[in-house]
């Protein structure tokens, strides 16, 4: 059933980790409900290779997606990305700004490098894509982005210094872009993943011990899949959340109840 995203445009950032028969992301199993769902799909990444072939697998099923290369710490990047997302689809309806990195430091162990680069990819990369897809937002009366940032927004931990600082960035800049862009149209939003099963989350679960702890801390005794996590992605990206706009979504399977 085609409905919920019919004749919108999605663009994503950190987008190419949707190739089937392997271990999805986020935004990668977004790009395929999304798709699923009639909205046409834009799929940003670094990674050129599996970024092309995400998207070839999603044409090839039926579906409207192309992919570009996009750097979403470069601003001039993020121009020629929009103006050739707009240019090829005529619009942009959707934002999904989810490219992201991780980091296993503490604040003494963390460079000034890394720091740095933590908040390029995370807060930097947030602002530039909302920057620049507002306006095209604009242009079709309204829109919705969606920010993944993650329930370490609101705790600490004895390490993830950089990570968690980055992601709490985005959690204030949604809530700030919200009571901005409500009149016209535009709702910001942010969703908050607990521990999720994904390419990103497989070297640190991999540690001695580290998947067990987790697990342990988790009252739904899991971690969530991608799809989990992309389908409240999909939510607040559709017009089922019309009424939604500076919220915070956490998909953590009760982990911040407790």
């Amino acid at each position: 059933m085609v409905s919920r995203l019919k004749n919108k445009v999605s663009f994503i950032t950190g987008g190419a980790n949707g190739n089937h028969g392997q271990l999805m992301g986020i935004a990668g199993a977004y790009a395929w409900l999304a798709s699923n769902e009639g909205s046409a799909v834009v799929i940003t990444d670094i990674d050129t290779e599996s970024g092309k072939l995400t998207a070839d697998q999603i044409n090839k099923s039926g579906g409207d997606a192309v992919f570009i290369k996009l750097d979403v710490t470069d601003e001039k990047n993020w121009q020629e990305s929009i103006n050739f997302a707009t240019s090829h689809y005529g619009g942009i309806d959707i934002l999904i700004n989810s490219a992201g990195i991780h980091t296993l430091k503490n604040i003494e162990e963390t460079s000034g490098e890394e720091w740095d680069r933590m908040m390029a990819i995370h807060a930097k990369g947030t602002f530039l894509g909302t920057k620049y897809a507002v306006p095209e937002m604009r242009k079709r009366g309204g829109g919705s982005i969606v920010n993944i940032s993650s329930m370490c927004a609101m705790f600490g931990s004895p390490t993830n210094t950089a990570y968690h600082a980055a992601k709490g960035a985005i959690r204030s800049f949604t809530k700030s872009a919200a009571i901005q862009y409500a009149e016209e149209g535009i709702r910001v939003n942010s969703v908050h993943p607990g521990y999720t099963d994904t390419p990103f989350t497989t070297a640190p679960f991999s540690l001695p011990g580290a998947l067990e702890s987790r697990l342990s801390k988790i009252p739904l005794g899991r971690l969530a899949s991608a799809e989990e996590i992309a389908n409240s992605v999909l939510f607040l990206a559709s017009d089922d959340a019309s009424y939604v706009t500076g919220a915070e979504l956490v998909v953590d399977g009760g982990f911040l109840a407790q």
